[in-house]
């Protein structure tokens, strides 16, 4: 039975609840059930959406807006099929319901088919009064499709409705980063601090955009305003202490990393970069309590490993650097990085066949810089593999074809192996690559260098380039 209204809860959400608890039947308007309706999907509670959906269809069956609210819950759990009926049936009812449009665009985006999506957008642009939300989607539509331009000229137009859309507004510098357009950003910024200019989360993002122009002064003072703005602002000061850092001003970096952890939960980033500032003042013991706290607080965190390895392979207690880069592989048997550090240690300890084995596992795993092969290629040679080290070579070649080191490095392993011919092929190519570097032969294999027959093809390689 339905009670009389002076029985019934005050506010619409609290009323539903109650009801779902009796027998008792409630009657709301329409409006009410979208707003039930939105609160359950904002707050992702889609069993009880779908329930106030259900019961108001029964109390409004000829809503178009809530039967849209279904739709939205049958896109969302990807029944599109479905929700592709529903929509044919209400745009025979409403033709020019921008929402119609916004939700074929959204079955279109879950399809991957996001030119369609953009075509409906721009549709349903066209019927409404109000395109806030829509310029949003499309922005999204066009970060699907790589096209930052457009989503940042929508993510724009989202700020330009509601000045207070932080979201929006990150997605706009994110934008600018790819495109790698900072100047453009730090003018964008600037703007619109003009009209907001104690918004902290535009002084933040400003100050990062000096960051990555290398423009420290100006970075710092941007960072300074965020934190006026919002003295609470935890990125903020972590930002100015990388600032800091930069500027060798380590004891003022731990001041503001501090700060961090004294307004919220201490983070293994903060104690990292502490540590890191430590290190460079030359304070050991905390450096280490420090780099310790951080891998106590994310024992996951790959650089707080690495840098207590790094700490103790700086001074050359190699002992322990492998006790620790041990440690982190046993958390994290497939980071290419570990493998990389592991590799080095174990050379500088004379652990060839490990340090082989090692290297192999990095670059399995994806590593493939330029040193990982020359340095791999070094313990091949310190185990007198030399047919290893130039097969090694010859692939770290694929990834670098133009580098001056593979090339010498190579013409040396080939006259270790005792094989002329190739080697004098090789010097000949390394000097049509690079013949500035020919040091890099004479360093490494000063005997090899000042042989006849090597200096021979120097001369004739510089004769020939003149």
């Amino acid at each position: 039975m339905a009670l009389e209204a002076n029985e019934r809860p005050n506010k619409p959400i609290a009323k539903f609840e109650s009801m779902l608890k009796t027998d008792d039947v409630y009657f709301f308007d329409a409006e009410d059930f979208e707003d039930i309706i939105h609160h359950y999907l904002n707050h992702g509670k889609i069993a009880l959406a779908k329930k106030a959906i259900k019961i108001s269809l029964r109390q409004h069956p000829d809503s178009i807006a809530l039967k849209l609210l279904d739709v939205e819950v049958l896109v969302f759990e990807n029944n599109l099929d479905r929700a592709e009926e529903l929509l044919d049936k209400l745009q025979l009812l409403d033709s020019s319901n921008e929402e119609i449009f916004i939700q074929r665009a959204n079955i279109y985006s879950k399809k991957d088919n996001h030119e369609v999506a953009v075509k409906l957008l721009k549709r349903a642009l066209e019927l409404s009064d109000d395109g806030y939300d829509i310029h949003s989607l499309l922005g999204m539509e066009y970060l699907f499709m790589d096209d930052f331009k457009l989503a940042k000229e929508s993510f724009m137009r989202c700020v330009d409705f509601d000045d207070q859309d932080y979201s929006s507004l990150y997605n706009v510098i994110y934008c600018f980063d790819f495109l790698e357009d900072f100047e453009g950003a730090i003018i964008y910024l600037n703007e619109y601090l003009d009209r907001n200019p104690y918004c902290e989360v535009a002084w933040h993002q400003l100050g990062k955009q000096y960051y990555a122009k290398h423009m420290y002064k100006e970075a710092l003072t941007a960072f300074d305003f965020a934190i006026i703005s919002d003295d609470s602002f935890i990125g903020a000061y972590f930002e100015k202490g990388k600032v800091l850092e930069k500027l060798g001003k380590y004891s003022e970096a731990i001041e503001n990393y501090e700060t961090t952890i004294q307004i919220e939960d201490p983070t293994s980033h903060a104690y990292l970069r502490i540590g890191k500032c430590y290190e460079h003042l030359g304070n050991d013991e905390m450096a280490k309590y420090y780099y310790y706290q951080t891998v106590h607080e994310d024992p996951l965190l790959d650089k707080g490993w690495l840098a207590i390895t790094d700490f103790y392979y700086s001074k050359e207690d190699f002992d322990k650097a492998l006790y620790y880069i041990n440690k982190a592989l046993n958390i994290d048997g497939e980071n290419p990085t570990y493998w990389k550090k592991s590799a080095g240690i174990n050379a500088s300890l004379k652990n060839y066949d490990q340090a082989d084995f090692s290297f192999k596992q990095a670059v399995e795993l994806g590593n493939y810089e330029l040193d990982t092969w020359l340095n791999w290629a070094d313990v091949a040679r310190c185990n007198k593999d030399y047919e290893a080290g130039i097969h090694i070579l010859s692939q770290g070649l694929e990834f670098y074809p133009d580098s001056a080191e593979i090339q010498y490095k190579t013409v040396g392993l080939h006259l270790l192996a005792n094989d002329k011919i190739n080697a004098r092929i090789r010097l000949m190519d390394a000097l049509k690559i690079n013949s500035g570097k020919i040091h890099l032969f004479e360093e490494e294999f000063p005997d090899y260098f000042k042989t006849e027959w090597a200096q021979n093809i120097i001369a004739n390689n510089k004769r020939a380039s003149r």
